[in-house]
């Protein structure tokens, strides 16, 4: 069930945050929520509906024209199908600028329009939720046993595989490793020994392009080997992900037994304070568990520790203390009885003084 709701969960969050924001008109804000339109509301009443100073430009790019709308104020709703948001306007102008006739190219037409009242209908269809297909969506969280193990290993072997290509590619430009020590094709190689300087025999501008060629060589190496590195520790952190979502499938359920085992008996145990007491202890083992189990979580991400020792560790340390309480709560324990230990510092507060 887990990572069919995480799907859901995360493609669900997408849609939503690729929605437009609900706030149409803020107040003093050019608004271009509308396609074609740009609109400006001075002022919205406390009900939200009923606005005041309202600017509505139209932009027509067919025939390349701005009208402009101004209103004293106006009043907004949806239509019951909720397709159209729909504006009643009083006392305002309407300016339309079209092209003049086409014997007067130069010329322009104005007309206003003076209205009493009038309505403005918008397109609501571009805030409607669009679902994107769930089957687009891919990650760790959302993979079951079998895709995780799939996954983490194909990941593994493309990374081995980065490593051979990486070895080879590099050993070419390492002419100790390609030339043999023996080499019959080029008997004029003489081997040199350690300690002996790299460039004696040869003269100044034959030294300078050795070494010349040689930072050549230097910095292809260097360009190639870092281009790999950064795909092999990219692959690395994939396998480290897929490592910990397959131990969650575990741990989230063993987490569920071992907070049972703690808070069950807390109730039995703590018999003073009323309901409160025992939430408040339970919230410390929490956060205890959520502590270790975040930090196990962050370590095995970082490589700095095996995914079943860093996933688990939070339920090792927390199920002795669960069965401890256990124990106790069956043995009818005192154990958070704070007048049983007021008891037993003044017995020994008074055998010290006697």
């Amino acid at each position: 069930m887990l990572p069919v709701a995480n799907k859901k969960y995360f493609s669900l969050l997408y849609d939503v945050r690729q929605q437009k924001s609900a706030s149409l008109f803020p107040e003093g804000v050019f608004s271009n929520s509308f396609n074609n339109y740009t609109i400006r509301v001075q002022r919205k009443d406390p009900d939200g509906r009923t606005l005041h100073g309202i600017m509505i430009y139209t932009h027509n790019q067919a025939d390349n024209n701005l009208n402009v709308l101004i209103a004293k104020e106006g009043f907004m709703y949806r239509t019951p199908d909720d397709h159209y948001l729909v504006l009643q306007l009083k006392d305002g102008i309407k300016y339309d600028e079209t092209p003049g006739d086409k014997n007067l190219e130069d010329r322009q037409r104005l007309t206003r329009f003076r209205f009493k009242e009038t309505e403005q209908k918008f397109d609501l269809s571009v805030f409607h939720l669009h679902r994107t297909d769930i089957n687009l969506f891919s990650s760790a969280q959302m993979m079951d046993l079998k895709q995780l193990t799939y996954f983490s290993d194909s990941t593994r072997r493309a990374a081995q595989n980065n490593m051979s290509t990486n070895y080879r590619t590099t050993t070419s430009y390492i002419k100790y490793f390609t030339i043999p020590l023996k080499s019959r094709a080029v008997p004029h190689i003489v081997p040199v020994k350690v300690g002996d300087p790299a460039l004696a025999g040869l003269n100044t501008s034959q030294r300078l392009s050795a070494v010349m060629n040689a930072a050549n060589e230097v910095r292809s190496v260097q360009s190639m080997v870092k281009n790999q590195a950064t795909f092999y520790t990219e692959a690395d952190k994939s396998v480290r992900r897929y490592a910990v979502e397959y131990q969650k499938k575990f741990t989230l359920s063993a987490a569920c037994v071992a907070l049972f085992l703690i808070g069950a008996p807390l109730g039995a145990i703590i018999r003073k304070g009323g309901l409160g007491m025992p939430v408040v202890v339970s919230v410390i083992f929490f956060l205890v568990y959520y502590i270790i189990s975040t930090i196990g979580e962050k370590s095995v991400k970082d490589g700095d520790a095996s995914p079943f020792v860093g996933m688990w560790i939070a339920i090792l340390v927390l199920t002795p203390i669960g069965i401890f309480l256990s124990y106790k709560a069956a043995n009818d324990s005192a154990l958070f009885d704070m007048e049983a230990y007021k008891r037993f510092f003044n017995r020994l507060l008074r055998r010290k003084n006697a």
